[in-house]
């Protein structure tokens, strides 16, 4: 049965391809890659019409979430394998719950508001998240995957991905893995994910090869690298302010869209 909770540290990394082939060199006997080899993965992310969800994690808050539909490879059917997860991070500790369902449920219920026939706690908090938050597929993402794991603690993990990918159209997880990539070819972005402290060796080996932890969301680095994402805001609400700036405030655009509803009824 697949993992659907999960609660630890995560911190990335930035390797260029030098350093991966030294970096993977160095770990050898003391970490494996697992069964999977290299492997797709593809992703849904969901946000608002605004997407508060995007600009919020750039913000580097002490909370924040995120929603997304997942799978391994590309979905061969409505009755393929995928994953509805939300994502929570708090005080730097990551957290996060995914329920599984057939590609056909999982679309029913996100794009159409048909809720599957599951009921189970991790279900009733993605509800409320989509209670809470009034969002709609927004980008699709896709990377290709090495996952590797301690030989004496296999809860201690790192993930290698390459040609990450992302795009604005065809927001199905069936249509393809295709996208624009949002970084270099020579680049690969490396996660440490530990339920605790750091291995000392770990540590020692990023030290001496001068590998620094980097401030990095995939989506949200797709989000800053796209004006007509980052703008969305000010073009939702552009009639509702009396300014030709493109340098609003969202909240008192907000007040104004509402006190005018409010007035016209429209």
């Amino acid at each position: 049965m697949a993992q659907t909770v999960f609660k630890r540290y995560e911190t990335k990394y930035f390797l260029t391809k030098e350093q991966e082939v030294e970096f993977l060199k160095r770990i050898e006997g003391r970490m494996v890659m697992d069964q999977y080899g290299e492997h797709n993965i593809c992703n849904i992310y969901f946000d608002t019409e605004d997407f508060d969800l995007a600009r919020l994690s750039i913000a580097k808050p002490v909370y924040k979430e995120k929603l997304r539909l997942r799978s391994y490879g590309v979905p061969e059917g409505p009755r393929s394998k995928v994953f509805v997860e939300i994502k929570k991070k708090y005080d730097g500790i990551v957290y996060k719950r995914r329920e599984e369902l057939t590609l056909l449920e999982a679309e029913n219920y996100l794009y159409k508001g048909e809720h599957p026939d599951k009921d189970t706690q991790i279900m009733r908090e993605i509800d409320w998240f989509l209670k809470t938050n009034k969002v709609l597929p927004q980008v699709y993402l896709a990377y290709d995957r090495r996952a590797f794991y301690e030989v004496e603690n296999p809860d201690f993990r790192l993930t290698l991905d390459r040609n990450i990918r992302a795009r604005r159209k065809q927001l199905n997880l069936a249509e393809g893995s295709v996208g624009e990539a949002i970084l270099p070819d020579n680049i690969t972005l490396m996660e440490i994910k530990i339920p605790g402290i750091m291995p000392l060796w770990m540590a020692q080996i990023l030290s001496d090869m001068k590998i620094y932890p980097a401030s990095f969301s995939k989506y949200g680095y797709y989000y800053m690298k796209n004006r007509e994402l980052f703008m969305s805001a000010v073009n939702n609400h552009r009639q509702y302010f009396d300014t030709n700036s493109d340098l609003v405030h969202i909240s008192a655009i907000r007040v104004k869209k509402a006190q005018k509803i409010k007035k016209t009824g429209r």
